[in-house]
């Protein structure tokens, strides 16, 4: 748990509720968590979401893993500590963005179970959608948009997660992806109908 070092601090609640700003966007709050391996479609997967939710009037943002990394949490490196660090902030981030009504998505490896079941309960069952790219990791290999791989591979890279540090895969996520069989449209559909189902998007 992590120390809460603020002292003489009260939570303030505003004069605008969620639901009221839930009417108002016509949609519901919720963070879709895309997880897996480097190269397995995550952020492919979210800005197209991102994009097919906005075609249908809805508001939606991608919290990028890499994007974060150079600013909020620019301070973190990829030990386990790091890693766990950078999911517990970017959660809470996810947990304000749920309550705005923005339809979120997540991309970042996270590949520790421990850490994702913490950020579920952060943002609340009900808001939180795991989806996992469960893409080969030869595939990944081959894809290696950013050459990591290959540095990994070169022992250039240490920790990498894939290579010489585990990924944890999710065991009830509740939607799972393979980039090599499901194209990023066909990935965005079935993730509106997921969140259709669930509510979020039938206001």
């Amino acid at each position: 748990m992590t120390e809460i070092k603020a002292t003489n601090i009260t939570w303030h609640e505003g004069h605008v509720s969620r639901e009221d700003r839930e009417k108002m966007l016509k949609q519901r709050g919720a963070l879709i968590w895309f997880t897996g391996l480097s190269g397995s479609g995550k952020s492919t997967f979210a800005y197209t979401l991102e994009h097919a939710v906005m075609g249908r009037g809805h508001l939606a943002y991608v919290l990028d893993g890499d994007n974060i990394r150079h600013g909020l949490n620019k301070n973190l490196g990829f030990s386990a500590e790091d890693r766990q660090e950078n999911i517990r902030r970017i959660s809470e981030v996810g947990k304000l963005y749920v309550d705005t009504g923005i339809i979120t998505s997540t991309a970042f490896i996270s590949p520790y179970r421990a850490d994702r079941d913490a950020a579920r309960e952060i943002v609340g069952e009900g808001n939180f959608f795991e989806v996992f790219c469960d893409t080969p990791l030869e595939v990944c290999e081959q894809r290696d948009p950013k050459g990591l791989y290959k540095k990994a591979r070169a022992g250039e890279i240490k920790g990498f997660t894939g290579i010489d540090d585990p990924y944890e895969a999710p065991e009830k996520p509740e939607l799972v992806l393979d980039a090599s069989k499901v194209t990023p449209q066909e990935g965005a559909v079935q993730i509106i109908e997921m969140l259709e189902e669930a509510g979020k998007l039938s206001l």
